[in-house]
Parts: structure tokens; C-alpha cells; sequence
């Protein structure tokens, strides 16, 4: 069986729109804010609990943050990566409906893996995997070859996308074909598609 595999944040996703919200949450300017959500995003998405990034955060800039805090900022959060791509769902629906075997592979929080499959165009994933869930991110090898062990696959018979270059080096260093995210029309290409 071949396999289509998408990263979710900015490809699946639109770029988040959060970041505004939080860092008024934590009385600082977008700027100041930004690098450390990120920095500190790392051990976040490889497992770490909402309470221990957001309080991790809430350190750096002289805030407290309670579990009350914590599940607020998380919902900001998650909703900020909510928004989903129209062409792309246009495009995941079509592929389902002609029988694709699709998965979904991305850096990113337990809590938000859990939002994720309680949405329905998630059951146009058969797989959906998170790093938060298995203890590491892309591009580490590891995450690619726990992937193809849920797709019970080869890496040849995997196509993946990302809008990061590192990550589809990572997929291509295991043997996976791996393209780069650039729009809906590219990875049509891509993977052969006749649609216009």
C-alpha cells in the first residue's frame, strides 16, 4: 500500500493567530513573545504537559501561571491552529474519496493530537501521529520509523509532506519520499494527480 503523509501545522493548518492573544496574556509585546513560545515549544511537543510549557513561559516573563491560566492559554492555543486550509481539505476529501491511504505525522502536542481526532475530517486520516504522543519530533529518525511502524510500510511507499526543508530531509534520510509544502497545486504534482 502507498501512503500520503501530511505534516499539519502550515500545510494542513493556517499559520497560527494566537500569538497576539498570549502574549497579551502574559503582558508583553508580540515580539518579545514569540521566540521563547517557539524556544520553548521543543520540550512541549516532545511530551511535556500544558502546565510545564506554559509555566515554563510564564518564568521567563515574571508571570505565574496556575492550572486555571494554563487550560486557558492552551485553549488559545489550540485554536489558533484551528483554521484549516480550504484547498487543502478540498484536497484531502478528494483523495480520500478515491481511496488514498492518508496519515498524519506533525510536531505537536498530546492535548493538541487529542483536538485533532475529535475534529471530522480527521477520519480521513487512517493514522494520525504526534510527537507529543511518542517522545520526539521530526526531523529525528526516530518519529519517522515509529510512523511507518503504525503504517506497517516501507519508506518507499511512503510520499510525505512538509513546509519545513529539515523535516523532509529527515523523511528522506530514512528512505521516504518527501516532498516540500508549497501549495495544494505542487503536490498535486507531485504525487501524480490529473486534477486541475
Amino acid at each position: 500500500m502507498n501512503w500520503i503523509v501530511f505534516d499539519y501545522g502550515d500545510v494542513i493548518s493556517e499559520h497560527t493567530d494566537a500569538l497576539p492573544a498570549l502574549a497579551k496574556a502574559f503582558g508583553v509585546e508580540v515580539a518579545e513573545f514569540e521566540p521563547h513560545y517557539w524556544a520553548e515549544r521543543i520540550r512541549y511537543d516532545s511530551g511535556g504537559t500544558d502546565l510545564e510549557y506554559w509555566q515554563s513561559l510564564g518564568r521567563t516573563f515574571g508571570v505565574e501561571v496556575d492550572r486555571a491560566f494554563s487550560d486557558e492559554l492552551t485553549r488559545i492555543d489550540v485554536t489558533g491552529w484551528s483554521h484549516v486550509e480550504p484547498a487543502v481539505l478540498e484536497l484531502l476529501e478528494g483523495l480520500h474519496e478515491a481511496g488514498a491511504a492518508l496519515a498524519l505525522l506533525s510536531n505537536a502536542s498530546s492535548t493538541f493530537g487529542r483536538w485533532v481526532r475529535e475534529q471530522d475530517w480527521a477520519r480521513l486520516f487512517r493514522v494520525t501521529l504526534f510527537s507529543g504522543d511518542v517522545g520526539c519530533m521530526k526531523p529525528d529518525a526516530k518519529i519517522y520509523r515509529i510512523l511507518l511502524g503504525e503504517l506497517g510500510a516501507e519508506p518507499a511507499d511512503c510520499l510525505f509532506f512538509d513546509d519545513r526543508q529539515s523535516n523532509v530531509d529527515g523523511a528522506r534520510a530514512v528512505g521516504m519520499k518527501a516532498e516540500r509544502w508549497v501549495g495544494v497545486t505542487t503536490a498535486k504534482y507531485a504525487f501524480g494527480s490529473s486534477e486541475e
